[in-house]
């Protein structure tokens, strides 16, 4: 595959090395190999972690030979996507049953503290949890309706950036 990163007028070469698991796998960009694992596959949209870094991609526009997207805010062009295209396929089947039910840290931070409890329903945009991050609380928030499975946090402790807070089903 080649990806074409508009703004930066650059070409990077990338191809899967194998798969890991099934939502993820060993890719190589360029000379180098970075792990890449799926968190959710939609229509329209694709979340995932390349070497524990998150970003987030629109489909913009497919054609027979190129897909744009927007990757970060950013354009981008995958040539020869066919690929891609079946890994976030067969992602977008196991995504809704797997991984969309962690919901995870979008900042790095101190636990002030946890409101939910394990078994307890929740509705999407409830708050889960309370962060301190830059001396500044910031609430974490459920992603779906559902029922809190487990919770992976404590108050007083420090979690990063895309630690899983909870799962919900």
């Amino acid at each position: 595959m080649e990806f074409k990163i508009e703004d930066l007028a650059l070409t990077l070469k990338a191809n899967v090395v194998r798969k890991v698991g099934p939502e993820e796998m060993i890719i190589k960009i360029g000379d180098k190999e970075h792990v890449l694992q799926i968190l959710y596959s939609g229509t329209n949209q694709i979340e995932f972690m390349l070497d524990n870094s998150y970003h987030h991609a629109k489909y913009i526009d497919i054609n027979s030979t190129d897909m744009q997207l927007e990757v970060d805010g950013n354009p981008v062009t995958v040539s020869q996507f066919a690929e891609l295209r079946a890994i976030t396929s067969k992602s977008s089947k196991h995504s809704s049953n797997v991984i969309q039910k962690a919901l995870m840290s979008f900042i790095p931070g101190r636990v002030v503290s946890v409101v939910a409890k394990p078994g307890m329903e929740v509705k999407k945009g409830d708050v889960i949890a309370i962060l301190e991050s830059m001396k500044m609380q910031v609430a974490i928030k459920a992603h779906k309706d559902g029922k809190v499975k487990e919770l992976n946090v404590k108050e007083g402790s420090s979690i990063s950036r895309n630690h899983k807070v909870a799962l919900i089903e």
